[in-house]
């Protein structure tokens, strides 16, 4: 059970590792709020849908259980995506058309197909939780790093003293492109596959 929810945070890690949900972690991270917001949602949707799909899963005949699952992750996302609206305008309208689209991502489908279809419900819900915060991780990582280097900034505070600016510090333009995102990940990848961490 342990293992369930620990090993998607660095061993099994859905992005890292299965290189799922990549598209979104590159998208969002240019800002940290967006990050943690994504990083969030993912992990509500992966968790509640693995855990109803594992509640339904004797129930649900086999020829349709792909539309049945969409239908279930459809609905979760349309009620994050309103509960972003209500509380969260801002941060909603920078995600854009991502947030939708966590209906189509492959950690969300891929956990539901792999786990939750043969699973009971308590440790499908730790699978969803733990794979959701082992995407979450790699999307802050890299929203952390790219908004501090690129805009000297972290939540849209600016966190470089001036001083620095004064002796020559420049903010790295690059850090907010996008084929950045993808260069930090493979960064994070690469001291993963390392085994810095796991000695």
């Amino acid at each position: 059970m342990k293992d369930v929810f620990l090993n998607p945070l660095n061993k099994d890690n859905p992005v890292t590792v299965q290189m799922l949900g990549i598209c979104s972690a590159l998208a969002v991270t240019g800002k940290l709020e967006p990050s943690v917001v994504m990083a969030v949602s993912v992990t509500v949707v992966v968790a509640f849908s693995n855990m109803i799909i594992s509640l339904l899963r004797n129930t649900i005949p086999n020829r349709i259980r792909i539309i049945v699952q969409l239908v279930v992750v459809a609905a979760l996302v349309t009620v994050v995506n309103e509960l972003l609206k209500a509380f969260a305008y801002d941060v909603s309208k920078q995600l854009s058309v991502f947030t939708g689209l966590i209906i189509t991502n492959c950690i969300v489908m891929g956990r539901l197909e792999a786990f939750a279809l043969a699973n009971k419900p308590w440790p499908a819900f730790l699978d969803g939780i733990g794979n959701g915060l082992g995407y979450g991780i790699i999307l802050v990582i890299v929203g952390f790093f790219r908004e501090l280097l690129g805009s000297g900034a972290l939540f849209g505070f600016h966190v470089i003293p001036d001083k620095l600016y004064e002796w020559g510090y420049e903010n790295n333009g690059l850090m907010i492109l996008p084929p950045m995102a993808l260069i930090v990940v493979a960064c994070i990848i690469w001291i993963q596959k390392s085994n810095l961490f796991n000695h």
